[in-house]
């Protein structure tokens, strides 16, 4: 995950026309990195989130820290900004769209995504 968040091209080339150039790294960026782990959420089904595939916090903190020090070891350390860990947070960021990139890292082997269970009746709308 850090190698692709360092070297996904998103930015246009330097003569401005050419779309989908550079990278983070190749345009010397901040990167602000905020942990999501214990936050993952799934809306699937009913009008609630559900985060029972989630990470408790006191397993997500170790991971975050060791992200943040492989991010520090491929990148400039002064050039990453991190957030509180478990803390709720407000942020001012500006936004250069219309893209919305999602990652997401494949399942750790042994970790099979939960299938949702269907209801005894067989009717998956109740």
């Amino acid at each position: 995950m850090v190698k692709k968040i360092l070297s996904l091209r998103l930015f246009d080339g330097e003569d401005g026309t050419t779309r989908w150039k550079r990278s983070v790294k190749e345009m010397g960026m901040e990167i602000l990195c905020i942990s999501q782990f214990t936050l993952y959420g799934k809306a699937v089904k009913g009008s609630k989130p559900d985060f029972h595939d989630s990470m408790a916090g006191p397993e997500s903190l170790p991971m975050y820290e060791e992200f943040l020090s492989r991010l520090g070891a491929l990148y400039l350390p002064e050039k990453i900004q991190r957030g509180f860990f478990g803390e709720a947070m407000e942020i001012d960021a500006k936004m250069n769209g219309p893209v919305t990139i999602t990652l997401d890292s494949p399942p750790l082997k042994g970790n099979t995504p939960k299938k949702p269970a269907v209801p005894a009746s067989g009717d998956a709308d109740e």
